[in-house]
């Protein structure tokens, strides 16, 4: 044990942010207990609790690199478990319909579906001694002393038949129950206020098919074809080659658009994208599965760090602190992150809530903005659109036509993107340079 904190810390939810939390607070409590109501021993396939775990999901760079320094050998792992891998920027992507120039980045895509990456993170936490899962455990409700100043356990219920409840007491407990978390109502009914929340509605709709390709030389060697949505081209699709010689293909509608789940209309659909590339790949391959839908009214964030008042011994990770549009793909990664950021505060000793609320605060920031800033690019997204977001957005109207011609501009967008590099790369001289040149040279190609 690194640094003993307490005797028992139990985690709500075995989300991705649960298991990551779960790891890191192995390291300082005698006991980590993770309560999930899912059954999930053993399981790669989508479970109830995920809504978005048959889709296209990314884990971003820094994500990757996160998981290989929690778990040494993960990536290396997955490589020789048949999981496909290849570089970020050198994936078929396409904004405003135009192809990006492929750029090298030295960052590895990690190409898992949820299920089977989440199952590999959680077999590595199950053998970390004092780990324990609570499976098919409802979580009915936190105990606090007497006071109600500081958390002391958990009331959970087995959903087995005649069970009744019990409390479970904890020197810590991790709310990574996501975006459903019953936090808020937690609070209040200890008189404490509940958070201030931010929405960014999108009407998100994923609606995803599996594939056996009856010929893979049609990807041209390519692990991943992503013609993203954008408010020139609205409906997007995210093709990967995943585990087991299968590819996976979600199709995204914004606004309240919607892909059809049935064969036919899925095909017909790939036919109203911006480019014909996931057309004419699977026109003709095998479907393994039936189509599922999956619908995201929202990005949400709860401003835990606003409040005045929290309770002790406890906290808020994940998608429970805030959920961000899944199409940029920064869930997994920023609650990587933040397992970081509990593992920096455990180091101290015991955490303080308010304290490590305003530094995941700081963690999510950037990413938001990310989200936020392009979601508001639809005018029917309401939102505060600032002169520096109207500048923004023209600045990356002219990276994006420059990232068409020049891959250094590829591979500098994907590492922001990423969350490996800060903005203040695409602000750098040389790429400043970079995007007014090339964006010039592919306004002249589209005249010619």
């Amino acid at each position: 044990m690194t640094n003993r904190v307490g005797e028992r810390a139990v985690v709500l939810g075995a989300s991705m942010a649960g298991l990551l939390a779960a790891r890191v607070l192995a390291d300082s409590y005698d006991e980590v207990l993770v309560v999930e109501r899912d059954a999930i021993a053993g399981t790669t396939t989508a479970r109830k609790g995920v809504g978005q775990g048959r889709h296209v999901h990314g884990l971003l760079a820094r994500g990757q690199q996160i998981l290989d320094e929690l778990f040494p050998g993960f990536t290396r792992e997955a490589v020789e478990a048949g999981i496909p891998t290849g570089d970020l920027g050198e994936l078929r992507w396409f904004f405003n319909g135009r192809r990006l120039s492929p750029g090298t980045t030295g960052l590895i895509c990690v190409s898992a579906t949820r299920p089977v990456l989440e199952s590999r993170v959680r077999d590595r936490v199950a053998a970390l001694p004092g780990v324990t899962f609570l499976e098919r455990h409802d979580i009915v409700g936190l105990v606090a002393d007497e006071d109600r100043e500081t958390v002391t356990g958990v009331r959970v219920q087995s959903q087995e038949q005649g069970s009744e409840e019990r409390t479970v007491d904890a020197d810590l407990v991790v709310d990574a129950t996501g975006r459903g978390s019953r936090t808020p109502v937690w609070l209040e009914e200890f008189g404490y206020e509940r958070p201030d929340e931010e929405r960014i509605r999108i009407d998100l709709s994923y609606t995803t098919r599996r594939f056996r390709l009856r010929d893979e030389t049609v990807l041209n060697g390519d692990l991943s074809i992503n013609p993203v949505s954008s408010p020139s081209h609205r409906r997007g699709a995210f093709l990967s080659r995943i585990e087991d010689g299968l590819v996976v293909v979600s199709l995204t509608g914004v606004l309240g658009d919607s892909a059809p789940a049935d064969l036919e209309g899925f095909l017909e659909w790939t036919r109203t994208l911006p480019v014909s590339d996931i057309h004419d790949v699977i026109h003709d391959a095998e479907p393994v599965d039936d189509g599922a839908v999956f619908r995201y009214p929202a990005s949400q964030r709860r401003r835990y760090e606003r409040l005045s008042r929290f309770p002790g011994n406890f906290l808020v990770v994940g998608d429970a602190a805030c959920s961000f549009n899944p199409v940029y793909g920064q869930g997994m990664t920023v609650s990587a992150l933040e397992a970081l950021v509990l593992r920096e505060h455990l180091s101290r000793g015991a955490v303080d809530p308010k304290a490590f609320l305003a530094d995941i605060a700081g963690t999510i920031e950037l990413p938001w903005q990310l989200s936020a800033s392009a979601d508001l690019g639809y005018p029917e997204v309401e939102g505060e659109r600032t002169p520096e977001w109207e500048a923004a957005g023209a600045y990356m109207a002219a990276l994006h036509a420059a990232a068409t011609v020049d891959g250094e501009v590829t591979a500098t967008f994907m590492r922001v993107m990423g969350l490996v590099a800060t903005p203040d790369a695409l602000m750098s001289p040389d790429m400043l340079r970079r995007v007014e040149e090339g964006a010039q040279k592919a306004a002249a190609v589209l005249a010619a």
